[in-house]
């Protein structure tokens, strides 16, 4: 501190009153940027104090009437460096809900309306929800979340809407459930295919047949041996060679543009084909190992995935169109959301170097990708 850094050194029965204010609990709150709220010890009101050029001011009588480093102040120059302190160690602190409108962390709780905790700030008087990435949404984030994780987990939508009525009193309709999945899966695509996940020399490939609307449809999958990251989820009508070439374009896109050393796939002629379109070139040439199956092992981790769709292919009583985000949505459930035992409890995220999500992932995966698009979800 600058011009009163000398009368802060020699103030110490201040400086011990300023640690005794913390001591109680009693914190700053930063209203504006340098400018500070702190409670009077007596109960009467609070006091501003300010850091402006260099030099602090409070509004109190010691500091107004004798001009000296008063003890607020020092309450505030003790808990910035407190702060400080906690960044440099790496230690995250929880931090200060701010008015959503004015920017001020002057703010109170203000009951709760559908299970979300309502706010009212005490500078701008105005009332707000905190709901980074759910503005608008009538239901608390952690019901909409927990809606998407039950879902991809294998539980029908009509057997959600059974589970929130049940033990939250909450009346959601299925199609309620399949608009939030169609909502939030789209931006989390979005966010997830800009990502360059770091993979390994093999990918597995192969097809199974869905039900699409009583239309059987092939739905091709590509992943990587190492890390287990699916990399590319397409539906079709056919399996021919352009098919093929198709899928492996998206899986070289969701790759980072990286071409795999070994691609390992059934006996299906279209791959031959596609593979040379793809992947050999005159600087490096891809090998591919055909005629897998089940017997051979070789390609064990993409017949698993095969299992988990059937799964939920069961529950959801087939596809309801070509399209559906249904198909996005397990390619981020399988990557992001869902443990591997293979990987040590790791998720192929994880694996592949992109991010580690604790807690309720689905929520801070959803944070995440309206903070990066720099968007936010048009209400429902």
């Amino acid at each position: 501190m600058k011009g009163n850094s000398k009368n802060l050194e020699n103030d110490n029965p201040r400086m011990v009153r300023g640690y005794a204010i913390l001591a109680k609990g009693n914190e700053p709150k930063e209203i504006k940027r340098n400018v500070y709220k702190i409670p009077s010890q007596s109960g009467n009101g609070d006091y501003i104090v300010r850091y402006i050029d260099g030099k602090y001011s409070c509004t109190c009588p010691d500091y107004k009437y004798r001009k000296v480093i008063c003890k607020h102040i020092h309450a505030v120059i003790l808990w910035k460096k407190i702060k400080e302190k906690l960044q440099k160690e790496g230690i995250e602190e929880a931090k200060p809900i701010t008015c959503k409108f004015c920017g001020s962390s002057d703010v109170i709780k203000y009951g709760k309306k559908n299970g979300k905790q309502n706010y009212m700030c005490k500078t701008c008087h105005r009332k707000f929800v905190l709901n980074e990435g759910f503005e608008g949404m009538k239901y608390n984030p952690k019901i909409i979340t927990l809606t998407l994780d039950l879902y991809f987990k294998g539980v029908s939508s009509r057997k959600i809407c059974d589970h929130l009525k049940q033990f939250y009193g909450l009346k959601v309709s299925h199609v309620t459930i399949l608009n939030w999945i169609d909502k939030y899966i789209t931006i989390l695509d979005n966010y997830v295919r800009k990502l360059e996940p770091e993979l390994g020399n093999a990918w597995h490939v192969d097809e199974m047949m869905v039900n699409i609307k009583g239309k059987w449809r092939w739905l091709w999958n590509v992943m990587d041996d190492e890390t287990r990251f699916l990399l590319a989820s397409v539906i079709s009508k056919e399996r021919k060679m352009e098919d093929a070439r198709k899928v492996f374009q998206i899986a070289k896109m969701n790759g980072g543009k990286r071409k795999p050393k070994y691609i390992i796939t059934d006996g299906l002629h279209a791959y031959e084909k596609a593979i040379r379109k793809e992947f050999i070139t005159k600087g490096r040439k891809t090998i591919h190992i055909r005629n897998v199956g089940i017997r051979d092992g070789l390609n064990n981790p993409i017949e698993r995935l095969h299992g988990t769709v059937r799964e939920r292919d069961k529950v959801m009583r087939a596809l309801k169109k070509e399209d559906s985000k249904i198909i996005d949505g397990l390619r981020i459930y399988y990557n992001y959301i869902r443990p591997h035992m293979g990987l040590n409890g790791k998720t192929p995220a994880e694996e592949a170097g992109l991010m580690e999500l604790n807690g309720n992932r689905w929520l801070k995966l959803i944070k995440q990708a309206v903070k990066e698009n720099g968007m936010s979800p048009t209400p429902t």
